[in-house]
């Protein structure tokens, strides 16, 4: 399925569809009865976390440029600190592992679907003077909720990467979270959202790779924990991932960031011992969708490489200093684009986020 998705977004199929017609009513139903229940809390704003971060590794190395694409996960909706945010957490981390600062440029959007990503891209590539070296896209949920084709979802996506990789960055997408772990989705909404999420994820996969981006698994946020323990992962309106839901997130993105860039001490070769493979595109691609932070990068044409990379620490949060020369239209637009009381909240963002989390090994 994941390739048929793949393929009719390449040459402009329509959509697929996954269910008969008996099942529409009892699916309605269900949907109405979840709507109830999610987003029954406030999410706050997202805070901007936009600045330098790592400026103690200031030095003749011009700074990293890492942009983040996206919808609310990607934007870090649901916590109130900037430095709780997947784009905080991922900053600090290749500062630190790159010894050299970083300069983060969120353009994610709260609501975002995959048709939006043309205009972030734009935003992010206006000024040719500071291309991101790295970008990270999160997308996906938001197309599954809103029954946005698959098909359309995924030539999106890889327009985007497209784009990107044109401009000289590389790109890491975090593919499609798995909606069945939402806690107030009950059966049968619980079995299709999964399917469907994976679906998705497993064709934005293929989609991303064909054109020289790499891939993680979001799979359920990462960690089965989040069916586990929904109270401690989720945020205050039962949709949205909590701080410690992005810092899992987050640690799972980060190896794949550094090694696309060739900081991280572990090469492309595959360890066995860690069920490390190279298949065709479309089984790593569903096999990557069923493990929650497997990695898939592009080998020899129609082969990817399946990796599990160790996960290390995970440094604290740092505050974000304001970046240089930004130009009056760019303020416009950011504050059009993420909320007008986001400015009143980066005065939290001093504050460090305790010690080193110690990242677990798969």
């Amino acid at each position: 399925m994941a390739r048929r998705i793949a393929a009719g977004a390449a040459y402009g199929g329509g959509s697929i569809g996954l269910l008969g017609a008996a099942a529409v009513g009892v699916l309605l139903a269900e949907v109405q009865l979840a709507k109830r229940q999610v987003g029954g809390g406030i999410a706050p704003v997202p805070p901007s976390a936009d600045g330098r971060y790592g400026v103690a590794f200031t030095g003749p190395a011009e700074p990293l440029r890492l942009g983040l694409l996206g919808d609310s996960t990607a934007a870090g909706q649901g916590v109130h600190r900037a430095g709780q945010t997947p784009g905080a957490l991922l900053a600090s981390g290749l500062a630190a592992v790159s010894e050299r600062p970083v300069d983060l440029r969120n353009v994610a959007q709260p609501g975002a679907r995959s048709d939006d990503l043309e205009r972030q891209v734009s935003l992010l590539l206006a000024d040719t003077s500071r291309t991101p070296d790295v970008c990270v896209i999160m997308i996906g949920a938001n197309d599954v909720t809103h029954r946005i084709p698959a098909t359309q979802s995924v030539r999106c996506l890889a327009t985007a990467v497209r784009r990107l990789r044109t401009a000289g960055a590389e790109v890491v997408v975090g593919t499609c979270p798995d909606l069945g772990t939402i806690e107030p989705v009950y059966q049968p909404l619980r079995w299709l959202a999964r399917r469907v999420s994976r679906q998705l994820a497993a064709a934005q996969t293929i989609g991303s790779v064909e054109q020289g981006g790499r891939t993680v698994s979001l799979g359920d946020l990462l960690g089965p924990e989040f069916e586990a323990n929904p109270r401690e992962l989720f945020g205050p309106d039962n949709y949205h991932p909590s701080a410690e839901g992005y810092a899992t997130a987050a640690m799972a993105v980060l190896p794949t960031l550094c090694a696309v860039l060739g900081l991280w001490p572990e090469s492309d070769r595959l360890d066995g011992a860690r069920r490390e493979d190279m298949l065709p595109v479309a089984k790593a691609a569903s096999q990557a969708a069923r493990e929650a932070g497997t990695e898939v990068t592009a080998a020899r044409a129609p082969w990817a490489l399946l990796k599990h990379r160790r996960r290390r620490r995970l440094p604290a949060t740092t505050e974000p200093h304001p970046q240089p020369e930004l130009h009056e239209e760019e303020i416009g637009e950011a504050g059009e684009t993420r909320g007008a009381g986001r400015a009143a909240e980066t005065g939290e963002t001093g504050e460090s986020h305790g010690e080193p989390r110690n990242l677990p090994a798969n």
